[in-house]
C-alpha cells in the first residue's frame, strides 16, 4: 500500500488488518517498488511525489502478475484509461467507502487465489509444499522462498510429469511482460535451495517440469 498521507495510510491499514489482511504500508513509490515482490496485492496512490503512480503500476506489471488497485483523486475517464493501460486491475476514486475498497480487494484476491481444483498440500519424495501457509519443507527443514519462487515451484509440482512452457509460466506468474532471464534466474535459485539441479528439469525449447533428485 503506497500513499503519501500518513494519517490516511494508518486509517486504511487498520481497516484492512481488521478484516484479516497483512499490510505493508509505505510512503513513496520508490519504497513500493522495493517491496512489491512479496505482496499479494498492490494498492497505489497515483499522486506520489517521487515516482508517478502510473510508473509504479507499469514497473510492477513488468515483472509481476500481482493484482493492482490504483487510487485517484480525480473521477475522470482519462485516469481510468491510463491506469488500466499501465497495468492496474482497477481504480478507486477518493473519497471512497471502506466497504467498497474491501470488496474490490477481496474480488481481486479471489481471482488470484488457487482455484477449487488446486492442491492444498503436495508431497513429492522429501519435498512438501503447504499451499495454505505457503511453506516449503525439504527433508524436514523449512526452505525460505520468495513469493515468485513459491508460485513457480507450486505450478510445476501441481502438474507432475507435465512440461510447463516458459510462456505459460510467465503469463500466469509474471503477467504478459516477460523475459527469458526472469524464468532462468528463478529456476536456478530453486535448484540451489533444493540442493540439486535435477529437481527442476529443463526441456530444451519447451519449458520445465518437476524432476526428482537421485
Amino acid at each position: 500500500m503506497a500513499g503519501e498521507d500518513p494519517q490516511d495510510r494508518e486509517v486504511l491499514r487498520r481497516h484492512l488488518e481488521r478484516h484479516g489482511h497483512e499490510v505493508k504500508s509505505v510512503a513513496s513509490g520508490t519504497e513500493a517498488l522495493a517491496h512489491h515482490a512479496d505482496a499479494d496485492l498492490v494498492l497505489v496512490d497515483l499522486d506520489l511525489v517521487d515516482v508517478d503512480g502510473l510508473e509504479v503500476c507499469r514497473s510492477v506489471r513488468e515483472t509481476s502478475a500481482t493484482p493492482i488497485i490504483a487510487v485517484s483523486e480525480r473521477n475522470s475517464e482519462l485516469d481510468t484509461v491510463l491506469s488500466l493501460q499501465a497495468g492496474a486491475d482497477g481504480i478507486i476514486v477518493k473519497p471512497y467507502g471502506v466497504r467498497e475498497l474491501l470488496a474490490r480487494v477481496e474480488a481481486l484476491m479471489r481471482r488470484a487465489r488457487p482455484g477449487p481444483n488446486s492442491f492444498s498440500r503436495i508431497e513429492h519424495g522429501p519435498l512438501l509444499i503447504d499451499v495454505e501457509s505457503r511453506e516449503v519443507t525439504f527433508e524436514g527443514r523449512i526452505v525460505s522462498m520468495t513469493k515468485k519462487e513459491f508460485d513457480l515451484l507450486y505450478m510445476l509440482a501441481s502438474q507432475p510429469g507435465t512440461i510447463v512452457s516458459r510462456r505459460v509460466i510467465m503469463q500466469q506468474i509474471w503477467g504478459d511482460s516477460w523475459s527469458r532471464r526472469t524464468v532462468d534466474t528463478h529456476v536456478s535459485s530453486l535448484r540451489g535451495k533444493l540442493g540439486a539441479s535435477d529437481w527442476i528439469v529443463t526441456v530444451r525449447g519447451v519449458g520445465f517440469m518437476l524432476g526428482r533428485a537421485a
